[in-house]
């Protein structure tokens, strides 16, 4: 395992293709994501870091933890149609309600050889 928690053999990619290999069926747009809520605790943390300056390591750890959810579930959906790896993986964000928001990560499924 990785630490995306997926197979070794399901490829991730940013790239329309995976160099050195063919693709030979696509299964379409795949997707996860998960929606997240800020902590009172660290929202007080990273005030006072706004003082001094540094990072928000609070903050850095929820994306970290919610990019990874929506990563897994997106590899899950294309495990499940059979496809090998996903290519053109992106990731977005939106606001949802105040104080919470979504980490949406898509690409597509497909069978390379």
């Amino acid at each position: 395992m990785t630490s995306l928690s997926r197979p070794v053999n399901l490829i991730l990619t940013t790239l329309e293709g995976v160099p050195g290999k063919e693709i030979i069926e696509h299964y379409g747009l795949v997707q996860g994501s998960t929606i997240r809520a800020k902590h009172v605790g660290k929202d007080i943390m990273a005030g006072f870091k706004n003082i001094v300056g540094g990072e928000l390591k609070g903050y850095t750890e929820l994306l970290q933890e919610a990019r990874k959810e929506s990563v897994e579930r997106m590899v899950k959906q294309a495990q499940l149609l059979g496809a090998n790896a996903v290519v053109n993986v992106r990731f977005a964000t939106s606001s949802v309600a105040p104080g919470a928001a979504e980490l949406f990560a898509y690409g597509t499924a497909v069978k390379v050889q």
